[in-house]
């Protein structure tokens, strides 16, 4: 029998490439398996999904605007147009199991899911779940998360550890692989230092590396600054007078296995994806915390890393002060990275996207098996 599945979500990288790859696990067990994504209109997904080769529906649910209440008059009409349109997807479509995994789209369609008796599985990615994730639990099957002590916001008996999928990608490239160095045109025999904000990029990250622009070109390593498409000239601009082949700056990294191979230390922020990386990867990173995000859930998948020993976390509001000589100091300290590297591997979930098809063809009707 041919089975059925229902991805939904989005919103950021950090959701979606989750979504793909327990797609291509289903894919992978299932060959025949229709598969199914639901995002929501204007958002990344609608054309991330398709080109992973996935069909998509779209929604038109966006968030809540906490600043400008009027607007939410429009919000909720969206709201009540996306509940009847989940209701016809999972009506018309009719699948074993739906999949959730954060971000506008997930709610109702994980609601209708569950009004029609359709078993639901929910991917956590973070330490700390959002208002929806906990609201949509109380009906889940099942929920999948990446940390510790989340029954704080689950029910105990329905959660299963099997950590975040990441990018298999990342893992072509042996560490110091000679290539890697050539790639960026660096020194295999220098330390570096490679800082990201994301594809957008992070202003307080790129703020706190111009205003240490001379310490850098005196430290004696190399730095690769990931700066994101917003923020790429105005760093190129500032780092000009410090030209060298020692930094380069860049809005995009398109081999981020050779950046992480040759990285003796990351600056990053603290997205769940992110952090999943690192810690399969073994890279001793010092974590800033976006403090844009809801219910500041970056700061808790940073804490969760320091309670371990196994990153450094400095807050936003300190970095342009703090964050550059700090990694300076701590790149230099070979025993201190070695510690932060033994120990980010030990919280590495393996297998991730393979371990939560696991949890779904447990929900599939045995009927249908």
């Amino acid at each position: 029998m041919k089975h059925k599945f229902i991805v939904s979500g989005g919103g950021t990288g950090g959701h979606i490439f989750p979504a793909i790859s327990i797609a291509n696990a289903l894919k992978k067990r299932f060959p025949d398996a229709e598969i199914l994504f639901v995002g929501a209109i204007g958002r990344m997904e609608m054309e991330r999904v398709p080109a992973a080769g996935y069909p998509i529906e779209g929604l038109p649910v966006s968030g809540f605007d906490r600043k400008n209440l009027l607007r939410n008059v429009k919000v909720l009409l969206n709201l009540f147009r996306s509940m009847r349109g989940a209701r016809k997807i999972i009506r018309d479509f009719r699948p074993d199991v739906v999949i959730g995994v954060g971000g506008y789209a997930s709610a109702p369609v994980l609601r209708a899911a569950s009004a029609f008796g359709v078993p639901t599985l929910i991917q956590e990615q973070n330490s700390y779940a959002g208002v929806t994730n906990k609201l949509l639990a109380k009906k889940a099957a099942k929920i999948c998360v990446a940390y510790d002590r989340m029954e704080k916001f689950f029910p105990k008996e329905k959660i299963v550890k099997t950590g975040n999928p990441v990018r298999q990608d990342l893992f072509k490239t042996l560490p110091k692989a000679k290539e890697a160095y050539q790639f960026f045109g660096f020194d295999p025999n220098k330390k570096t230092l490679l800082v990201v904000g994301g594809s957008l990029g992070a202003r307080t990250i790129n703020q706190s590396v111009t205003a240490f622009l001379e310490t850098l070109a005196k430290s004696g390593i190399q730095v690769i600054w990931q700066t994101g498409k917003f923020y790429f000239e105005e760093a190129l601009k500032a780092a000009e007078p410090f030209k060298s082949p020692a930094l380069l700056v860049t809005d995009f990294v398109s081999r981020m296995d050779y950046a992480y191979a040759i990285a003796d230390l990351v600056i990053s922020r603290a997205g769940a994806s992110s952090i999943s990386e690192l810690c399969l990867l073994s890279k001793p990173v010092i974590l800033v915390p976006s403090p844009n995000v809801a219910e500041d859930h970056q700061t808790q998948n940073a804490l969760a890393l320091v309670r371990n020993a196994a990153a450094v976390m400095i807050k936003d509001f300190e970095a342009k002060e703090m964050l550059i000589p700090k990694a300076i100091e701590l790149i230099k300290n070979d025993i201190e990275l070695n510690n932060l590297s033994e120990n980010i591997l030990k919280l590495a979930e393996k297998d991730s996207a393979e371990r939560i098809a696991d949890e779904v063809v447990k929900l599939i009707n045995p009927k249908n098996l």
